[in-house]
């Protein structure tokens, strides 16, 4: 509640009509005048109201914004399942009480104040960054609001935050509740546990045929038969009208020479450097060779490794540093520079290993020429093959038809559903724009001729309906073998539960764990430091939540993170922590639980205003709204 007061309060008007530019433009010129014809108010405080024309703005507004969440414009009937509807009612009762409530009391703000919130919003600065009257209008006609009602619905956000940060603001948690959730956080257990496998309770013998049917009859709706579909479909890429044989070899060949460095390995040599700190120092170094000391005396020198001498191997134009690439690439095999000024200080360096040139002949590449050719003049022809094929379509060819004249293939794929199943269950994992391809297919219907759907930047995918299988309900002798498995595992669940009931009430009697371990031969284990939020990687987020859900020397149960199965587990210890006042908590919760304290004063004076100025909603009002 209080973080969306602050909000609205805070620029709210700006945001809205942004969002709203493009998704609510021609909601707004058509349906104005409706609106302030009827006049009618969908909530009621006391002498305050919110239109029917306020209500829409407010739906569109969290419509749009949960649109741009999900990714796609959502429904009337998907916004009901979300609660939309009533979420913005009570979000707009909240605030006509609090309206209400200010214009009682006599709140209100001075022209000067209201000028300055409006020229603070970021939606009507120029291009200097400041306030320009022109950007004000213009992005007020864009919805079809008047200034004087913005200035209106400013003034009311405004004086709505003066009662919110009376009643809010400063507020902070007490300190005997954050010693409290500083001694709920650091809490740390001991708990003692012993897995239950499946293999308590397996093999689960098969159900009669009474109890089949039954369990059949009961979860029927699970085993139901999608809707299936038949969709021929052609692909128009440019692989799929590429002609490799057509390409000349003197295409080829004069691809190939033209392009000769892409085919050709450049030399690469393997370098070991070593670097000296002054001149002085490596011209003595290199003299001594010389006199007969080596490379790997200098090495030594140095105290280094010939692994720290190592540079690597590279060709001339992947070394960055112009000055030891002419001298390596100056060097035969083996060969040792005279001293030089690197980047990083005076060089001696050896080339130890040269690997040459190597091109790649003609003959091993020409095949991948020959069908990059193709494809290339494919792609400059594929749009001249699309035409071809949309006026084969036009002239009364089937689908058929008009791909075989074009030498396109038609494929069919027989009974898929929308999660591109089979009705053996197999996924048809090969279809092309897979899931845009069944969304349109199931929107479609037999004998229509669709629009193509677009493969990337160049390409089409063509298709028809042939065949509509509706969906319906199964027999159980189509679906026994599942609907077995289905029992079965029901069944090991049921049992497998009724056996830790069992267990966990003999641990509760006064047995130990290693006697029920040993009864069931399983092996005791034992956790330690357990702390209330922690994610243990053998127990989980549901064990450690199952450890701290029972009294000190409680008994309990949770599934296994691993698999199937559960765990029996009894609390051995119990550790308060050292540190128990609020500099034991983060910042951040310390600062979240006074937001919440705020938040809470915030909620209780909405409650007590709305029952004080009997909050009306118009339902009739709403629906009319909604309508348009």
């Amino acid at each position: 509640m209080l973080n969306t007061l602050r909000n609205a309060a805070s620029s709210w008007i700006a945001k809205l009509l942004l969002v709203l530019l493009v998704a609510s433009f021609a909601f707004w010129g058509i349906s104005g005048q409706i609106f302030s014809d009827m006049g009618r108010d969908v909530i009621s405080a006391g002498r305050t109201s919110v239109s029917m024309l306020d209500y829409r703005l407010a739906y569109d507004r969290s419509i749009s914004v949960l649109s741009q969440q999900i990714g796609t414009r959502i429904t009337r009937e998907q916004a009901i399942s979300f609660g939309i509807d009533n979420q913005v009612l009570s979000e707009l009762a909240s605030g006509a009480v609090l309206d209400e409530a200010a214009r009682e009391i006599g709140l209100g703000l001075s022209q000067d104040r209201l000028a300055e919130l409006t020229a603070s919003d970021p939606a009507f600065r120029g291009p200097d960054g400041r306030f320009d009257r022109q950007q004000f209008q213009f992005v007020l006609s864009q919805v079809g609001m008047r200034p004087e009602d913005y200035l209106k619905n400013r003034e009311q956000v405004a004086i709505r935050q003066q009662i919110i940060e009376a009643v809010s603001d400063g507020m902070n948690a007490p300190e005997t509740f954050l010693r409290n959730l500083a001694q709920y956080r650091g809490e740390s257990r001991t708990i003692e546990f012993v897995p239950l496998p499946r293999s308590l309770v397996e093999p689960i013998s098969e159900p009669s045929d009474e109890e089949l049917a039954r369990f059949f009859e009961e979860n029927r709706a699970d085993y139901a038969a999608p809707e299936y579909r038949t969709i021929a479909y052609v692909k128009l890429e440019p692989e799929d009208i590429a002609d490799p044989q057509s390409v000349a070899d003197e295409q080829v060949r004069e691809y190939y020479e033209a392009r000769e460095e892409r085919y050709t390995q450049p030399e690469k040599r393997r370098i070991e450097q070593i670097v000296f700190p002054t001149q002085e120092e490596a011209t003595a170094a290199r003299e001594s060779m010389r006199t007969g000391a080596t490379f790997e005396d200098l090495v030594e020198m140095r105290d280094l490794s010939l692994e720290d001498a190592e540079l690597g191997t590279f060709t001339k134009s992947e070394l960055s540093d112009p000055a030891l690439a002419e001298a390596a690439f100056a060097l035969p095999e083996g060969g040792v520079s005279d001293v030089f000024e690197g980047a990083f200080g005076h060089v001696i360096l050896r080339v130890s290993e040269i690997t040459p040139e190597q091109a790649t002949p003609l003959e091993e590449v020409s095949d991948e020429i020959r069908n990059e050719l193709a494809l290339d003049d494919a792609s400059r022809s594929l749009l001249d093959i699309y035409d071809a094929y949309e006026d084969a379509r036009a002239g009364g060819a089937t689908m058929k038809e008009a791909a075989e004249r074009l030498g396109l293939e038609m494929q069919t794929v027989e009974r898929v559903d929308r999660n591109a199943q089979d009705e053996d269950g197999n996924v048809i994992s090969d279809l092309p724009a897979s899931r845009d391809l069944l969304s349109e297919a199931f929107e479609s219907d037999t004998g229509i001729e669709n629009a193509p759907i677009n493969l990337g930047a160049n390409g089409y995918l063509f298709y028809e309906i042939e065949e509509i299988v509706p969906a319906r309900e199964r027999e159980l002798e189509e679906v026994r073998e599942r609907v077995v498995a289905d029992w079965k595992e029901g069944e090991a669940v049921a049992q497998l539960e009724e056996r830790a009931e069992e267990l966990a009430a003999k641990l509760r009697s006064g047995a130990t764990l290693d006697a029920i371990a040993e009864e069931i031969g399983q092996t005791k284990q034992v956790k330690r430091g357990l702390k209330r939020l922690a994610d243990d990687s053998d127990l989980g987020r549901d064990g450690v939540a199952a450890a701290f859900n029972v009294a000190p020397e409680g008994v309990g149960m949770f599934p296994n993170p691993a698999g199937e199965g559960r765990f029996l587990f009894k609390v051995t210890e119990v550790f308060a922590p050292a540190e128990a006042g609020a500099d034991a908590l983060p910042e951040n919760v310390v600062s979240n639980t006074g937001s919440a304290y705020a938040n809470d004063l915030v909620q209780q004076l909405v409650q007590g205003l709305q029952e004080k100025y009997d909050v009306r909603v118009n339902r009739n009002a709403v629906e009319q709204a909604l309508s348009f």
